[in-house]
């Protein structure tokens, strides 16, 4: 996850987005000559489903319609688009409803040939994460709080614990996706930076202090290895979001950032992409399953 920028942006717009695949339904745009028909599913989390980014198409699951599937599937113009995506989605909601929502997985067909997934954050607890850090930091803003709670000099770091604890579900997830749609490109997708790629943060405005910004750092990009090994062992294939996203982070002023501070400015939930940073996630997914030609 370096500093390397987008190169260029996607043509992905509002109007490109038709009805259909906005509601994560199937659509049918006009068939492409010489090009196969693609069924795609998306599997993921709120990363994935961009909570508060209008238009919100599912309550339950906090689902937009200028998600980055939703923006990919408008920019390759699919025989067939269907999100599932879903905020607060853990490995075990691809096999147990979440809500009024049924498992992700029960999306993925024999007739999938598509298949991007962005899952693990909530495995490692990312929600109490950010608010045990949040809480701590006004203890000891200079200091590092967050880290001496998780992980206490002389024991194991707990953060460390649980992304090891969710490898194996990510490579159960993998299997099965593969069990299901055997002929599938799978592609997973990495989360995006989320802080300062360097340097202490920005306290107050995003309330961790100074000595956790680093460890927070580490943490996630711990994270976006573990996806990455996992992907490669897993007959998958990985999308780094971090590298594009960095200097965007929650620290950066409005109308700089892609991902909103605890307190958003922009339509999004708190420490998620807004549509600015769907956008760029958008970006990368389609550079890698669409191909270069579809960059600007």
């Amino acid at each position: 996850m370096g500093a390397a920028a987008i190169g260029g942006a996607l043509a992905l717009t509002a109007a490109a987005v038709s009805p259909a695949a906005a509601h994560g339904g199937p659509h049918h745009p006009a068939p492409q000559h010489g090009r196969p028909a693609v069924h795609y599913v998306a599997l993921g989390d709120s990363y994935t489903s961009g909570p508060g980014i209008p238009t919100q198409v599912d309550a339950n699951c906090t689902r937009s319609d200028h998600n980055y599937p939703s923006l990919v599937a408008a920019a390759g113009r699919f025989a067939r688009f269907t999100d599932v995506s879903c905020g607060g989605a853990t490995t075990a909601q691809i096999w147990q409803a979440q809500g009024t929502n049924g498992p992700q997985l029960s999306a993925v067909t024999r007739d999938t040939t598509l298949v991007t997934l962005q899952i693990g954050g909530n495995d490692i607890g990312f929600g109490s994460i950010i608010a045990t850090c949040a809480g701590l930091s006004v203890q000891d803003p200079a200091g590092d709080p967050c880290k001496e709670h998780y992980a206490p000099r002389g024991s194991l770091d707990q953060l460390t614990v649980n992304i090891v604890q969710a490898a194996p579900k990510v490579a159960q997830v993998l299997r099965a996706v593969h069990r299901q749609a055997p002929k599938a490109r799978v592609v997973v997708v990495g989360y995006p930076d989320l802080l300062p790629d360097r340097g202490p943060g920005c306290f107050p405005a995003v309330p961790f202090a100074a000595g956790d910004v680093p460890y927070l750092r580490s943490t996630e990009k711990n994270l976006n290895t573990m996806l990455r090994v996992e992907a490669l062992l897993g007959g998958a294939e990985y999308v780094d979001t971090y590298g594009p996203t960095v200097g965007r982070d929650m620290c950066q002023a409005p109308g700089v950032r892609w991902i909103e501070p605890l307190v958003p400015a922009a339509p999004a939930a708190p420490a998620h992409p807004n549509a600015s940073g769907e956008q760029a996630m958008a970006t990368a997914v389609a550079a890698r399953v669409l191909g270069p030609g579809k960059r600007r």
